[in-house]
């Protein structure tokens, strides 16, 4: 657990800094690794970052992002364009290079979270689980992004352990910190690519799911505490799924949905 005058390892490995007007620099770091390739959602909150630095408004509404190529550990550079600052929402892109190439493709809006007004609605319940520390660490434990975020799945699992997938398409579960550090709304944007791809449950654990795009959509400041989440898919055609997300803070609050598209990449007989 991390004491409150710490930084954490979230927060020091997706810090950015100003290098020239609309050019941020951060670095990918290991530690966060899916196989050789850095988790998608947290080069996403690398963006997110610097978004975060450049932009009057400092709150993600929605961002999405398309991964072009792969990124690699080290350097990566930020270029944000303003596209249209109102008073209340901020448009504007960011391009993360490496080594030259465009290899993550950003459009967001941000906001002030804490300024939102109107109606609330949702047709979908918080669901009821087993508490966090009822909860053992699950997922594939190897993976090294575990070293980061520790995931605890309620039920699915058997797919894991040599079973049979289910065929349900979900998993849910809680989903946090590694160090014990609260989650903020930038690490939403990592936990978004937290879980494991629901289409494990469907055809059985395949050694790579490429996302090809990714949307987060950030509804409030999320509480102290784990978050809760079901990840969930609904059609898988030629190889291609959509993954879609939704979190709960500690307190009940949906702060988060996702959507995600993949490849699913089966091996080759």
């Amino acid at each position: 657990m991390i004491r409150p005058d710490q930084t954490s390892q979230f927060a020091a490995e997706t810090a950015v800094r100003r290098q020239a007007e609309h050019l941020w620099m951060g670095e990918l770091h290991a530690g966060w690794r899916i196989g050789a390739v850095p988790n998608g959602g947290y080069v996403l909150a690398v963006a997110g970052r610097a978004l975060r630095e450049a932009l009057p408004h400092r709150d993600p509404l929605t961002v999405n992002a398309f991964y072009l190529a792969p990124t690699v550990l080290g350097p990566v550079e930020c270029r944000v364009e303003l596209l249209r600052a109102g008073r209340n929402t901020t448009h504007a892109v960011a391009g993360l290079y490496q080594e030259g190439e465009l290899k993550v493709q950003v459009t967001a809006a941000y906001t002030d979270l804490e300024q939102q007004q109107g109606p609330t609605w949702s047709a979908t319940a918080r669901p009821v689980y087993p508490g966090w520390d009822e909860c053992a660490p699950s997922g594939d434990s190897k993976l090294e992004f575990r070293q980061r975020v520790d995931v605890r799945l309620v039920g699915g699992t058997e797919v894991f352990h040599g079973g049979a997938p289910s065929g349900r398409g979900e998993f849910r579960g809680w989903v946090r910190h590694a160090d014990g550090a609260e989650p903020d709304v930038i690490s939403l944007l990592m936990f978004a690519d937290a879980f494991p791809p629901p289409v494990f449950d469907v055809v059985g654990l395949v050694n790579w799911v490429p996302t090809v795009e990714l949307t987060v959509q950030v509804r409030a400041h999320p509480a102290p505490g784990p978050l809760q989440a079901r990840l969930f898919s609904r059609h898988l055609t030629q190889g291609v799924i959509e993954e879609d997300g939704e979190y709960w803070d500690s307190e009940g609050r949906l702060v988060a949905i996702s959507r995600q598209t993949a490849k699913v990449r089966l091996p080759r007989p």
